[in-house]
Formats: structure tokens, sequence, C-alpha cells
């Protein structure tokens, strides 16, 4: 009966060692929702995070949806942003520095407007499945007005929904601050001139979809066609089903399959530095140190009669 005895207490404690290594959670589907680990988790936060973390003052959330979706319905507190609120477009797209992240004085206003601080954790999120990365552009101009405690929801929208997760219809509250930036992390952006005079240097990746890098104009272009030499990696296949990011071995292989090294200098572009911004975050997270994005983007390099262009 002792031998007997230890054998069961033995089998129940293998039983109960694997269940407490076990480090998947279900979400409310029964689904397995195990947090991926990228060489930096740093650029993103999970819906579990999130949700947990919803009435917390040092947190603030910012769905850059349009308003008309924001008002169907959003994660609760957060506050609706644009992209253009940030970016210069006094002018028309295709005309030199439209969709440019705005000079530091008039940026320093436009962010405290929305409630903006050092002393926060800032999360963004959009419709990974319909959106343009928007969350992607906001973090990237703010991780570049050196604000480094900002993140993107992995999964965004989409999975929130997928989650069940609490939706609201009451606009979020703002509380203005006076935030000031100091200086740019120039190393996160590239213009025109200096891309031009790199070419042959660089890693140029287009993340428009295929027909666009083939010569489509779809957005009021004044040129079709990619910069030269430049490496299509469409946006959209950054994502899984359910909207979250791929993995980090899935991300790499993609960027491999590319001809991308992760000492490589990279510069992304799209139509106007939106989709582009995102992927410019991916790289990141995934190791790819020296990644920019080039926010006057396509618009501006087709405007240019100048500049060569490829189909």
């Amino acid at each position: 009966m002792k031998k007997i005895y230890l054998i069961v207490v033995a089998i129940l404690t293998v039983i109960l060692a694997a269940g407490c290594t076990n480090t998947n959670v279900s979400d409310n589907n029964g689904e397995a929702n195990t947090t991926e680990k990228y060489t930096s988790n740093d650029y993103i936060v999970e819906a579990d995070w999130l949700n947990d973390n919803l009435n917390k003052d040092d947190v603030l959330i910012l769905d850059t949806r349009s308003e008309k979706e924001y008002k169907k319905g959003h994660i609760p507190g957060a506050i609706n942003v644009s992209w253009t609120q940030f970016a210069d477009v006094s002018n028309k797209p295709g005309d030199k520095g439209w969709g440019v992240v705005l000079e530091s004085e008039k940026l320093s206003e436009k962010l405290s407007e929305v409630g903006i601080d050092d002393k926060k954790t800032i999360v963004a999120y959009s419709d990974n499945k319909n959106g343009w990365g928007e969350d992607g552009r906001i973090v990237w101009m703010l991780r570049m007005a050196n604000l480094e405690n900002t993140k993107m929801l992995n999964g965004g929208w989409q999975y929130w929904n997928v989650k069940g997760y609490e939706v609201s219809k009451e606009e979020g509250n703002i509380v203005k601050t006076d935030f000031k930036v100091e200086s740019f992390d120039k190393s996160l952006n590239a213009d025109t001139d200096w891309i031009n005079e790199n070419l042959g240097k660089i890693k140029v990746v287009d993340s428009r979809d295929s027909s666009e890098y083939d010569g489509a104009v779809k957005y009021g272009e004044k040129r079709g066609g990619h910069i030269p030499g430049s490496i299509n990696i469409v946006y959209t296949d950054l994502f899984k089903e359910d909207g979250r990011i791929k993995s980090q071995e899935d991300l790499e292989k993609m960027f491999e399959a590319a001809g991308i090294n992760k000492d490589d200098t990279i510069v992304s572009y799209c139509t106007g530095g939106i989709r582009s911004a995102y992927i410019t975050m991916i790289f990141k997270m995934t190791g790819y140190k020296k990644s920019m994005n080039y926010d006057a983007s396509f618009y501006e390099w087709a405007g240019d009669e100048s500049l060569k262009l490829e189909k």
C-alpha cells in the first residue's frame, strides 16, 4: 500500500508541474493566447494587459481610426486622434513636405491638446483588418519626439473584439498637458534627398500592395510605379488572420526571403508614410535596428518629375 501511495503522489506531482509550466491562457473563444516573444516587446502591449489597465491614470489610449468608426464604438476611455493632426497637410498630396511631421513647437501644441506627456504609457490602436497602420504612424511619430513609453496594441481593434472585451460609445476624457518636444530622434526618419543620394547603399521597402508597386495610381499620386530597387513587402502580410502580428520567426523568414538583413539600413515608404511607419516599428521590434520611415513617401517622390521610377 505504501508503494501504491508513493506512485500516486508521483503521478499527481508530474501532472501539477505540467499545469504550472503551461504559459498558454485561453481567450474568450477558447483559443490559445501565448504572448509572442520578439527581439524587443517594448513596441507592443497585448489586449489582456490593456484590459487589465484600462482605468489607470497613467495609461492613455489613442484610437487612431476615423471619427465615424470611433463613434460606433471604441475601447473604453480611448481618445480619438488622426495622424493628420500631427502632420503638415497645409498644401496637397504631391507638394514637397506634405504629410511630414510638424515642427517641434507646433507638434508640442497638438500633443498637449490631446493629453500626451512623458509621464504616461501611451497605447495606440487601429483596425488591422481594414486600416492603414495609423497606430504605427502615431507611435513612430511619438518615438521620434523621444516619447519612448509608446506602444501599439497587438491585434488592434480587430483582436479586441475577438477577445470580447468591453466596447464604449462614451467619448474619452481629455486632460490637456503642457508637453514640449525638446528634440527629434532623426535616426527614425529619412527625406527625399537623402534617399535619392543613397539608392543602392540602402534597402528601400515599399509597403504598399502589389498593384501599387507595379504602377497602379489609386490615391491621387502624380505618377505610378515604385522607387528604383525597392522591395515590396505588403503591410497586410505582417498580420495573422485575427489581426495580431506574426511571430518573430515568421517575420524574420519574410524579411530574409526579401533579401533584408539585420545589419542593413532600411527605409520604408508607402503612399503617405502611414503603412511604412507601422512596418518601421515592426522592423525595430524584430531587431532590424537601422530602420527608418520616409514620411513624405511616394506622394512626394512621384511628385518630383526629376526622380526616377520603376514599374
